[in-house]
């Protein structure tokens, strides 16, 4: 029990950790599951209609429910990820403090204004 106490600072966030990982791998379970039964009752659903046991109609509408779901799983997927790759995309994004290489060519130019009219005029006096 004293063993217990004395180690939480290193064993709870290692279980917690652990206890996240189970949370992501029940999750990604149960949408892989999702996706899988939806193409098993599409499958079924063409098994009947080859049997006979739907009209034409019954099948277009069941099959179209039925893509349309898995198409909306997909979706939700797509955007899941796009979301996540944004999210990692803001947390490492710098933001650039260098000057642009037209900026740059200004500056040099500038100097090299400033330098001829130096040069050029001779009465110029310096002072301390």
């Amino acid at each position: 029990m004293l063993g217990k106490i004395l180690l939480l600072p290193i064993t709870g966030p290692i279980s917690g950790l652990v206890w996240i990982a189970e949370q992501i791998q029940e999750r990604t379970n149960t949408e892989f599951d999702d996706q899988e039964n939806l193409h098993k009752q599409l499958l079924s659903l063409q098994l009947k209609f080859d049997m006979g046991e739907f009209s034409e109609e019954e099948f277009d509408s069941q099959e179209e429910e039925l893509l349309l779901n898995i198409q909306a799983l997909e979706l939700e997927e797509e955007s899941r990820l796009a979301l996540e790759l944004e999210e990692e995309q803001e947390d490492y994004s710098v933001e650039s403090e260098f000057i642009d290489v037209y900026e740059e060519d200004e500056v040099y130019q500038k100097q090299g204004v400033f330098v001829k009219e130096y040069e050029e005029n001779e009465n110029l006096v310096l002072s301390p």
